[in-house]
């Protein structure tokens, strides 16, 4: 087994991936004959998607939609050598608009690109595409975070979207904080929102999704949101829609942690033993967090941008864990505007400067609320900034110390920005825009 091409020093972000497309390790699995490319059936492959398990430096999830009946097959190998090609299986995960497959490859090498496809090994094989696990050490790589895309997603969010590949083409995640489309079971909306995507991007990095309530038809979870996001499987295992979504991921240095803050639709009635379950759950994957960087993502915000909107009960129920440890980053949706803010108490003498964890709003699609800052201030926080009608995407980069958040519209205007260091002499949040 050959030394990963990326393991000694970290290459600068813009050309990571296209070098790493020249050399990368083998699998630690028993390598097989490539099988040959044949016929496809009625249906090729749609809807690629690579979801995260607990630990994508040595395995990833790939889910994709077909009609190849009850059999599923992953083809991968090494991006150095891609004749040896490994059959990983997979299995029937759903139907929704047509049958959706799940297959994990594990025992992969660290930090290393690899060559996939997928399908049922024999009449249906779809193309080949590429992704590359995680390095196991804290090494520098950005992520995209997305607000709600939801509405008019191919003229009015997909355009966002796209801004936000060009920008961040080197981007190994991408978080998204609830109400990807508008009706839970269309199946065109998720058409749109794959296509607004494009099968490079859902095939090629992971995403770390959280439901929103648009991902719910009443009470029940869409049909479509477990076959194509199915989490790394290692969120509480009671409670309504929990298995299925909320959990967390390691990624180079970072802890993600999804959680389902959708307690008006699983349980009404009694929100807060369903709050305090993923509470317990959250504090306990905190305390037993070994990297220095902590993302939490969900849809509704703690504190809430929109006249009249309060989510109470989360906030009593999550708020006090968040600041207990930390969190660097809370990533949050539903408002329909853009806010970034933190806890007054967090205030140092720099009035650009603060302690604690930033709190951000933010919104991808052309739909839009008014906003205002009252539940903030009622709640004992401020909004450091707040807009309106402002379609954005968030660029992250981590490196060593330093955390990077940039606020941009579709034409590259910077509307927020700021930076988290760690060093000596603690944690400081800075405004940089």
């Amino acid at each position: 087994m050959t030394a990963s091409p990326r393991s000694a020093t970290r290459r600068p972000l813009r050309i990571r991936h296209a070098l790493a497309l020249l050399g990368a390790s083998a699998l630690t699995l028993t390598p097989v004959v490539a099988l040959p490319v044949t016929a496809a059936a009625q249906q090729a492959p749609e809807r690629l998607t690579l979801s995260p398990t607990a630990d994508p430096a040595t395995s990833q999830t790939v889910t994709w939609r077909a009609d190849h009946g009850p059999d599923a097959v992953l083809e991968i190998a090494p991006s150095t050598d891609p004749d040896q090609v490994t059959p990983v299986p997979g299995h029937v995960s759903g139907h929704a608009g047509a049958t959706h497959y799940a297959a994990t490859a594990t025992g992969l090498t660290p930090d290393t690109t690899y060559r996939y496809r997928v399908g049922d090994g024999d009449r249906t094989v779809g193309d080949w595409h590429t992704f590359t696990t995680a390095s196991q050490d804290a090494d520098p790589f950005s992520f995209l975070y997305f607000g709600d895309i939801q509405n008019d997603i191919t003229s009015g969010a997909a355009p966002v979207v796209r801004a936000a590949l060009a920008a961040a083409p080197d981007a190994e995640l991408a978080v998204h904080a609830g109400d990807l489309i508008d009706h839970a079971n269309s199946d065109s909306q998720w058409g749109e929102w794959y296509n607004a995507f494009g099968t490079r991007t859902t095939g090629g990095i992971n995403h770390v999704t959280a439901p929103g309530n648009h991902e719910y038809s009443g009470s029940n979870l869409s049909d479509h949101w477990t076959p194509q996001f199915p989490g790394a499987g290692n969120g509480p295992t009671q409670g309504a829609d929990l298995n299925e979504t909320v959990y967390h991921t390691d990624y180079q240095g970072v802890r993600f942690v999804v959680l389902n803050s959708n307690y008006r639709n699983t349980t009404p009635l009694r929100p807060g033993a369903w709050l305090d379950t993923q509470q317990e759950w959250l504090d306990q994957v905190l305390d037993d967090n070994p990297h220095p960087w902590t993302v939490v993502t969900f849809h509704h915000p703690v504190f809430s941008n929109s006249p009249g909107r309060d989510n109470a009960p989360l906030r009593q129920s999550w708020l006090p864990t968040l600041e207990k440890h930390d969190v660097d980053l809370v990533l949050q949706g539903h408002d329909h505007s853009y806010s970034r803010g933190n806890l007054t108490a967090n205030r140092t003498e720099d009035p650009r400067t603060h302690t604690g964890p930033v709190y951000a709003v933010t919104v991808t699609g052309p739909k839009m609320y008014d906003a205002r800052d009252d539940n903030w201030t009622a709640n004992g926080a401020e909004a450091r900034v707040q807009l309106t009608d402002t379609q954005t995407f968030q660029t992250v980069e981590v490196d060593g110390p330093t955390l990077e958040y940039v606020a941009r519209t579709a034409d590259g205007r910077v509307v927020d920005s700021f930076t988290i260091v760690k060093d000596d002499q603690g944690k400081r949040v800075t405004t940089t825009s």
